[in-house]
């Protein structure tokens, strides 16, 4: 199993994380399984993706990233996802499966936007706090949340592109979750040369700081 410890450290040293959501779990084994051959450590796959555990389990088994589960909301979605080979949670707010991972010794990544949410999800044990959606504030709104709380470890989610995501990082974000900017709308034909270039330009934001 894979400790808080261990998942926080690989995810700093990542910086970037793709999250799949697909229409099927066999996009999601095919788009996940390209990421990881592109070089990505660590991904997420949200449990709306029907077939998302069968996937999970897929992705898992090749044995050179870590996959998470995301949008685990309830105490259920924790234990089918661990069971499916997830060795890490990542929620949308700070619901019930936040507790129940924390109890499992499971590493969770715990969405909340304000920052009484922040300290809530922080305070429950959260390996980082999940800055979700992103989007509605930007960068600013970010430097705004670290400035009283700079010792909590946020991850910007939502709408982050390569150039949004470096500006996140070099205010201080520990990674950024990408989905669509870097895998694509989930109704878009599958092009893995697109997809490669997309990778490459996320990757390069490993050296931000």
């Amino acid at each position: 199993m894979v400790s808080p410890a261990h998942l926080f450290a690989l995810v700093s040293r990542e910086r970037v994380m793709p999250i799949i959501r697909c229409h099927s779990g066999a996009d999601a084994v095919r788009l996940g399984r390209a990421l990881i051959e592109a070089g990505f450590g660590a991904l997420e796959v949200s449990l709306t993706t029907p077939g998302a555990l069968d996937a999970i389990a897929e992705l898992a088994a090749i044995g050179a990233a870590q996959v998470g589960a995301g949008t685990v909301l309830t105490v259920q979605d924790v234990a089918d996802a661990h069971a499916a080979g997830a060795t890490f949670m990542v929620t949308p707010a700070s619901t019930e499966s936040l507790s129940e991972s924390v109890a499992r010794e499971l590493p969770v990544l715990a969405g909340a936007l304000t920052p009484t949410e922040i300290l809530a999800a922080w305070n429950a044990g959260a390996t980082a706090v999940k800055l979700f959606p992103a989007e509605l504030g930007g960068p600013t709104y970010f430097s705004a949340l670290r400035a009283p709380l700079p010792d909590i470890p946020l991850i910007p989610v939502g709408g982050i592109t390569v150039e949004s995501g470096r500006d996140y990082l070099s205010r201080g974000a520990v990674a950024l979750g990408v989905g669509s900017p870097l895998t694509g709308r989930a109704n878009d034909t599958f092009d893995r040369a697109s997809l490669n270039e997309r990778a490459h330009a996320f990757l390069s934001l490993r050296g931000t700081s």
